[in-house]
């Protein structure tokens, strides 16, 4: 599995070169959390753990975008960096392609214990020897509702399709209150993201371990023809993010699908978006009344699943093995927190604490401060039981082709928006749900 560095840069006629060149660090970390301010907290952590171990680590920003091309740039001349924080799609890829050291990975995360990681995160990363990275921190998307009206109306929370559609049948009365605001944006990425939760909740999926496989029918009508319920509890025009936003804020919605990004701005801590459900921007009574479900089942389905977007510790083929494992180590134990910190409203700890305290970490991460013009802890705002069931999500964690090894397919087929264009289609009553699903495979099936 793993590589000589000096090797390959001698063969790429390199290595006096790179040798020759300063060492300005023990290992060199990249990182995709480029804004000034994270940036600035992952300075502290290098300082905190050179402070520790005597590791000097290089903290170097790279834009997520680019980070692909760079990498593949790094490795053709033998000088990638020691660590990278990376997305979840270059997981598994990076490892096939030498870049990544799974054994390393594999190792750290044996150190640390399997069992305090969430499955789902770890899961994702799966290689049949080991992972090909080690899970840092993730977040899943949310069916975000007013619990209070729920519990007025005696409702379960919506994590189911059933719970949803009796819901919307007993708090749909327009205009004061919308059932829900569905993604009906074809061209918003949003839309892709929530019918793929949608989609995934029932078990859909239009790929399989061989490549493409096509929606099932009996399970892709049961989607379409629950999408069609929540659309029909909407505003009528082309919905997205924004209007969710709005209408949940000003009291107009009951539940809305969104991202946990959302939940320092329900509290009043953000002036650009402030909730306007009263008289008061900077009030935490919407954040009061609300609740989140992140894993939610469709009837071919019980057992549910969430939409989630995890980002891990890649350990390269050219890494100071032993000293790029402390700092990954590091970072999920000492520095844990400080780790989480950078972004604690979209860092959900994908390793909940440790075999002595196996909590320990999501009791510190909801205790840390979210908000920009004000801040409050998540534990401040929001009880136990929704900590809990934000942080919970990430077990049961899943994206189309993860599993299967064909994330990459499954990504090319959601950014062709064949699926956004037909739903709408289906909702629009152009076609009906069979139609809607031959629409889909056929069209998907020219995808490679």
């Amino acid at each position: 599995m793993r590589h000589s560095k000096l090797i390959r840069m001698a063969l790429a006629g390199t290595a006096l070169t790179v040798l020759a060149a300063p060492a300005m660090a023990d290992i060199r970390f990249w990182t995709t959390e480029e804004q000034p301010e994270r940036l600035e907290r992952q300075q502290q952590l290098a300082a905190d753990f050179k402070d520790k171990t005597g590791i000097a680590v290089e903290v170097i920003p790279v834009t997520e975008s680019d980070l692909g091309t760079r990498a593949t740039a790094a490795f053709a001349a033998g000088d990638l960096p020691d660590v990278i924080y990376h997305t979840l799609q270059y997981a598994l890829p990076w490892v096939e392609a030498g870049i990544l050291d799974a054994d390393a990975a594999t190792e750290v995360i044996e150190n640390l214990g399997p069992d305090t990681f969430a499955q789902g995160a770890l899961s994702f990363a799966k290689t049949d020897e080991g992972w090909a990275a080690v899970p840092v921190d993730g977040w899943t998307q949310m069916i975000v509702y007013r619990k209070d009206l729920f519990d007025e109306k005696g409702l379960e929370p919506p994590n189911s399709y059933a719970n949803v559609t009796a819901a919307v049948e007993a708090l749909h009365n327009p205009p004061e209150m919308f059932g829900f605001v569905a993604a009906t944006k074809v061209d918003e990425n949003f839309m892709s993201q929530v019918l793929e939760h949608v989609f995934l909740a029932n078990g859909a999926s239009p790929v399989g371990p061989d490549g493409f496989t096509g929606f099932d029918e009996k399970k892709t009508t049961e989607v379409l023809e629950f999408y069609k319920t929540i659309a029909e509890a909407s505003p009528p025009g082309e919905l997205y993010w924004d209007q969710s936003r709005t209408l949940y804020f000003s009291g107009n919605a009951a539940m809305i699908i969104w991202s946990p990004f959302i939940l320092d701005e329900l509290a009043g801590l953000r002036d650009s978006s402030p909730p306007t459900i009263n008289d008061d921007p900077t009030s935490p009574e919407l954040a009061s009344k609300t609740g989140v479900v992140t894993s939610f089942s469709g009837p071919s389905n019980p057992d549910g699943a969430a939409w989630a977007d995890i980002r891990y510790f890649g350990i390269t083929a050219d890494a100071d093995i032993d000293e790029a494992q402390q700092f990954v180590e590091y970072s999920l134990s000492d520095g844990y927190t400080q780790t989480l910190a950078i972004a604690p409203e979209g860092k959900f700890p994908v390793r909940r604490g440790t075999a002595d305290n196996p909590e320990e970490y999501v009791e510190a991460w909801s205790k840390l401060p979210v908000g920009v013009d004000r801040k409050a802890a998540l534990s401040d705002l929001y009880d136990p039981a929704m900590i809990d069931e934000i942080v919970g999500g990430l077990d049961t964690a899943q994206r189309w082709g993860i599993k299967d090894g064909q994330l990459a397919l499954a990504s090319k087929i959601v950014n062709s928006q064949v699926i956004n264009r037909t739903v709408r289609a289906y909702l629009d009553g152009e076609i009906d749900a069979a139609a809607a699903v031959k629409r889909m495979n056929d069209e998907l099936a020219a995808i490679e």
